[in-house]
């Protein structure tokens, strides 16, 4: 099975993350580059391709400029597991706290619910097929009851019978119980087919989907319990074997509409058939291959150490992180798992320290230095109109179901750029973050009185943001509690 990179060019990669991220020219060049180098990677023959070690990336830029987003919409255009987590949740073996090994288990974790719902939407026609199966068996409430009775003059008259039961006793009477089952058993198969035929091409054509039903269903009793192991505090899942003891499946009775137990019923049926082993060690080999990891907040674990207190093992973390991302096997419950080919992605604003503050072996592994420019006011407009997730289509859209209809004009946009810019100049600068401050205290009462308001249409222009804003903005203690 190959693997699921796209075979994209870096500049095709750079296109697609364009259409979520403004800006950030250099980063998408990077990430886009370290994709392409996995593909390359894989061509290779396999002897080679182990000597090929990806090229860790260090992004440095303050909050809100993009960086953890084009880390997420790489892995979504690569399809490839991957998580996010922050260097200051991990702290030196020794301490309270996870351990740097936990964010390689909680990969291929990721890793296993991504090849799960891949095979999952493979079976998915047979799948429905059985579900389709269950659910005729649960509508189809008639059963035999309705099976008709031989009619009184259609066999052996009864004095006949007795007649005939007294002349030739009981091997006439097994004779016709056989003859009798036989013939019940024909008519009722013949009635049960024709009848099953008729409630399933119902449910095909949604005539019984508001119909209740009840479902029995499995619900998994896989336990988490938190245990100290020597590298502190881990959440520690119990694997057995279902079916015995504190692993046995739960079943469980739910009343719901026919509509909703075909997809209960379909998702159970596929899980039924997923090859589990087989899932677990795809998984592993994609998140060995293809898994990436994000860092996030590693300017926090930088600077020289303390000594005592709070910061005492920021060196620390740095040093249990070297092994990772060199290269080495972690141990999970799904089997061991190697490193050596993960892409590491390290991000931080580095605004209180500097990327030369890391320790010399951990800037070593992040050879791929990029730094992210602080978003202007011409970066907002692009944001709040290019996006196909652009914040100003989302509210647009949330409202909708309203039935309300909210449209902002170019002015408008505009004015709502230059404000979050100078808010972000005035008080701490959170990036295109501003713009949802911004964004929902201008349509604060609309959002909340959408179910009831009688006016349906809003059309926002220069001026009504000005109304809204303008106060706001000027005075600057308010706006750092507010805005």
């Amino acid at each position: 099975m190959s693997l699921p990179i796209e075979e994209l060019t870096p500049r095709q990669i750079v296109a697609e993350l364009d259409r979520y991220i403004v800006g950030q020219d250099a980063a998408k060049r990077a990430v886009a580059v370290a994709l392409r180098n996995r593909y390359r990677r894989q061509q290779l023959p396999a002897t080679e391709r182990e000597d090929i070690l990806p090229k860790n990336i260090l992004m440095i830029g303050p909050t809100g400029v993009g960086k953890t987003e084009i880390a997420r919409r790489l892995a979504q255009l690569a399809k490839a597991p991957f998580i996010k987590v922050e260097a200051t949740k991990f702290t030196e073996v020794g301490y309270v706290g996870r351990d740097v090994e936990s964010m390689v288990r909680d990969l291929v974790g990721a890793s296993v619910r991504l090849v799960e719902r891949e095979r999952i939407e493979s079976i998915r026609p047979e799948a429905e097929k059985a579900a389709m199966f269950r659910l005729v068996d649960l509508l189809d409430d008639e059963k035999s009851s309705r099976i008709p009775k031989p009619r009184p003059g259609s066999r052996i008259s009864m004095d006949l019978m007795q007649k005939a039961m007294e002349t030739f006793g009981a091997r006439f009477e097994e004779s016709y119980d056989a003859d009798h089952t036989e013939e019940m058993s024909k008519e009722e198969a013949r009635f049960t087919a024709q009848r099953r035929k008729k409630i399933e091409k119902e449910l095909r054509a949604g005539k019984l989907d508001q119909r209740m039903v009840e479902v029995e269903t499995e619900e998994a009793s896989n336990p988490f319990i938190q245990v100290f192991t020597p590298q502190g505090m881990e959440e520690m899942g119990l694997d057995g074997n279902p079916g015995v003891g504190p692993f046995q499946q739960r079943r469980s009775r739910r009343k719901v509409t026919v509509a909703e137990a075909k997809g209960i019923l379909t998702e159970e049926e596929a899980k039924k058939a997923l090859d589990r082993p087989g899932v677990n060690r795809d998984a592993i080999r994609r998140a060995e291959q293809t898994g990436i990891i994000f860092i996030d907040e590693l300017d926090k674990v930088a600077g020289k150490q303390g000594g005592s207190g709070p910061d005492v093992s920021r060196e620390g973390v740095q040093r249990d992180l070297l092994p990772i991302i060199e290269g080495s096997t972690v141990a999970t419950k799904f089997g061991p798992v190697r490193t050596d080919h993960v892409l590491f992605i390290a991000a931080g604003a580095f605004h209180m320290s500097k990327p030369s503050d890391l320790i010399p072996e951990l800037q070593g592994r992040l050879p791929i230095r990029v730094e992210l420019d602080a978003l202007t006011e011409g970066d907002f407009r692009r944001i709040l109109r290019e996006p196909r997730n652009a914040l100003t289509k989302q509210y647009e859209k949330l409202l909708a179901v309203e039935g309300v209809t909210v449209s902002f004009t170019d002015d408008a946009l505009d004015e709502i750029a230059r404000l979050a810019a100078e808010v972000n100049s005035k008080t701490e600068n959170i990036g295109a973050r501003r713009l949802h401050t911004v964004m929902e205290r201008l349509l604060e009462d609309v959002l909340f009185e959408a179910p009831e308001v009688e006016r349906k249409e809003y059309v926002y222009d220069g001026g009504m943001v000005r109304e809204r804003l303008a106060e706001l903005v000027k005075d600057v203690d308010l706006s750092r509690y507010i805005l």
